[in-house]
């Protein structure tokens, strides 16, 4: 099959992305061949095209895409051409077509269509994988988003609000602010208010939240420390304004005994059985309508380089997709 497909030779700005024309070879023992229907951009696909991530160069781009499998190798046995899957974890997703490994494969069942998979399966297995198993909070609870109107907040907000949890959205300006509203938050604030912690305590009869999902990373970390209750639990599961540094576990002690994990999704979908899953419950909470995909924006696969521009420039809403 002929494909195209994206790489770096060294890192930096959108500008190193380069393209190839390949002829793929037919699928090995254990794989397929699949071709793609949609690519899903993800703030983790500019961390290894800056190097933030280090990867072995040159190197493939993109993290999760979904589409149909035209071949399958040797000892195959899961799948056959026609079948709809997805995946996530795999770099190199940013292809027209490609081989992977039947066994890194999720099959999608008839109610979830590909772009709809492309979008949701790292953002959704990420927000499952916290909201349900890393770090949950009980029906009636507080819990914090900062970045409330991106790919993964939006679906945290609606996944928490569908566990019966209260929920504090944040957002960088006041035009994304009705967008986690209609989400379901509970309450929703400007990230970079001087009183954002003051209003957070205020909303929640001076307590704080019980968890604060931030996938944000530097810029938030401070706003996330002193709105947490006591004890309460900070997940810092991304770097989108850069990485948390030289933190004094001291800090902790002084906002309340806090707890603090740095998760990843990958850890969470590593065991089969729990792949299985999770993934089962997030087609579910997608079918039924507890969860829906906001897929805000599409650009044609080429144009992968402008797309990172608006993903770090904060130009997007919702989940972004790469069209082949």
């Amino acid at each position: 099959m002929h494909a195209i497909q994206a790489f770096i030779e060294k890192t930096g700005g959108p500008e190193v992305i380069q393209w190839r024309e390949v002829e793929l070879p037919a699928p090995g023992p254990g794989e397929v061949q699949m071709r793609q229907e949609a690519v899903g951009l993800n703030f983790i696909d500019t961390y290894f095209r800056t190097g933030l991530y280090p990867a072995p160069l040159p190197s493939g781009l993109g993290m999760e895409a979904a589409g149909v499998i035209e071949t399958v190798g040797e000892g195959v046995n899961q799948f056959k051409p026609g079948d709809r899957v997805a995946y996530t974890g795999l770099p190199g997703a940013y292809a027209s077509a490609r081989n992977v490994m039947a066994a890194a494969l999720f099959a999608l069942p008839d109610a979830i269509d590909t772009r709809t998979a492309a979008a949701a399966l790292l953002k959704g297995a990420t927000a499952e994988s916290l909201a349900e198993r890393c770090a949950p909070v009980a029906a009636g609870g507080w819990a914090m988003v900062p970045a409330a109107a991106g790919g993964v907040g939006r679906l945290m907000v609606q996944w928490l609000k569908a566990r019966g949890v209260k929920v504090i959205g944040t957002v960088g300006d006041e035009g994304k602010m009705e967008v986690a509203k209609q989400d379901g938050a509970d309450l929703v604030f400007l990230s970079h208010a001087e009183d954002l912690a003051d209003q957070v305590r205020a909303a929640t009869g001076g307590e704080g939240v019980a968890v604060c999902y931030d996938g944000v990373g530097a810029a938030t970390w401070e706003s996330s420390l002193k709105s947490m209750a006591r004890r309460g639990t900070l997940v810092s599961f991304g770097n989108a304004s850069g990485p948390v540094t030289g933190v004094n576990l001291g800090v902790l002690a002084s906002h309340g005994s806090l707890y603090v994990t740095r998760p990843t999704m990958f850890d969470y979908y590593r065991d089969p059985a729990e792949r299985a899953a999770g993934s089962a419950k997030l087609w579910e909470m997608i079918a039924s309508g507890k969860v829906k995909v906001s897929i805000g924006q599409t650009y044609a696969l080429k144009d992968a380089a402008q797309a990172h521009r608006d993903l770090e420039a904060r130009r997007t809403t919702g989940s972004t997709l790469l069209l082949p």
